[in-house]
């Protein structure tokens, strides 16, 4: 035998068949490569677990398609590509930061009674509602009450004087469309019951208030050119009457956000008599409060008033025991508006006229204005708004 058969035959592969031999050296093959496909896939994994947290903290990406790929084979070209470009995306997404007139609390408008919404159909209060969100403002203050009537059917009105509204054109539903679009819209809706406990000549009460001796004696000339009678909340017939009105309105509207009533809260000190109806009137507001929160405790109560000190002094108005829930101060008298600032740093924000848009810039500066509330006094809030937009904008 020759030396070359001696070693062949010492490893024994001469008795081995040609196709296990064949079937073991491509076993070992594919053990191998399966191998470094399972080493690279357990590392894509880790990849995607510490890269999914970071696209999904960004809000602006987190709805971004990541691809995935299967845990037994490699990651094609296009599939790098993508997870580096949302990586890229990730970490150029920047917030863009809020101006100085968005970060007001309140950025509001008031819409008194009749000005936008009488004998508007649903679409038409919708559109209105869009505008003024994209004229920068965030809340709307509407009135749904004045001159001792409510903008709405009120079976308390029906019931108690033989009216179910004051005379308008006004839909329905027109305040449930009004609140539905500004929600949908991220802004809020505050009722305003404007004009308070006062009425005039024209008022659809006024004959069955004087024949019912619900008025205070002589007439109401806080300002040039308008008399006011003021009902007298001392009666009580007067006083259930708006505390049923208040109750049955944020019943009536759950929604709501807030109410807000003004400075004709309130007994002008001129009034015959010099009669001080101070502590009468705190009863009668904290009592109303009262019953409201018992009927809707998430509706907010507001008043936009005069500042603490005139309030008191002029009108019998002493709203830091009304036990309120926020306080504006009214700066519509421009020669003590430096003052009426100072007092307005203290509370939840200031009110101003549009002949007060001069006057705009120095109260977005203001830090410690927390909300600004603009009244259209021309009676034209469309064109208040445009030009709010128009000096916001120039701030910035």
């Amino acid at each position: 035998m020759s030396r070359q058969n001696k070693k062949t035959n010492g490893c024994g592969c001469s008795n081995i068949p040609i196709s296990i031999i064949i079937a073991i050296l491509g076993g070992g093959y594919w053990w191998f490569s399966q191998k470094g496909n399972l080493d690279i896939s357990n590392l894509l994994s880790k990849i995607q677990q510490i890269t999914i947290p970071i696209l999904n903290s960004t809000p602006s990406v987190s709805s971004t398609a990541i691809p995935t790929t299967s845990s037994t084979s490699t990651p094609s070209l296009s599939t790098t590509s993508n997870l580096a470009r949302n990586n890229k995306q990730a970490s150029v997404q920047t917030i863009t930061p809020q101006t100085p007139w968005e970060k007001k609390v309140i950025r509001g408008i008031y819409l008194s009674r009749y000005q936008v919404t009488n004998n508007a159909d649903e679409q038409t209060i919708r559109q209105r509602v869009r505008y003024y969100r994209s004229q920068g403002i965030n809340t709307i203050i509407h009135g749904v009450w004045g001159n001792g009537c409510t903008m709405y059917n009120s079976d308390v009105m029906q019931q108690t004087l033989g009216y179910k509204s004051c005379p308008n054109q006004f839909q329905d539903r027109w305040l449930d469309w009004l609140i539905d679009e500004a929600h949908k819209q991220g802004m809020q809706v505050h009722a305003y019951f404007e004009k308070g406990i006062k009425i005039d000549k024209n008022s659809p009460i006024y004959d069955l208030a004087i024949s019912r001796k619900w008025i205070v004696p002589g007439v109401d000339k806080t300002y040039v050119g308008i008399d006011h009678y003021v009902l007298d909340v001392e009666i009580p017939e007067v006083a259930s009457l708006f505390r049923n009105i208040l109750v049955e309105f944020v019943q009536k509207y759950s929604k709501i956000d807030a109410v807000q009533w003004d400075d004709y809260l309130g007994y002008y000190a001129e009034l015959p008599g010099k009669i001080d109806r101070t502590a009468k009137l705190t009863n009668f507001v904290q009592q109303m409060i009262t019953a409201m929160k018992q009927a809707n405790s998430s509706v907010i109560f507001d008043i936009c008033h005069h500042n603490p000190y005139w309030a008191k002094r002029y009108f019998a108005a002493d709203w830091q025991k009304w036990n309120v829930d926020r306080v504006f101060i009214q700066a519509y008298n421009k020669a003590n508006f430096k003052e009426e600032l100072n007092y307005a740093k203290n509370y939840a924000g200031i009110a101003v006229t549009d002949q007060q848009l001069h006057r705009l810039k120095e109260l977005i500066d203001n830090d410690t204005i927390k909300s600004v509330l603009i009244f259209p006094l021309s009676g034209k809030p469309e064109e208040t708004a445009s030009s709010l937009k128009r000096l916001t904008q120039n701030n910035n």
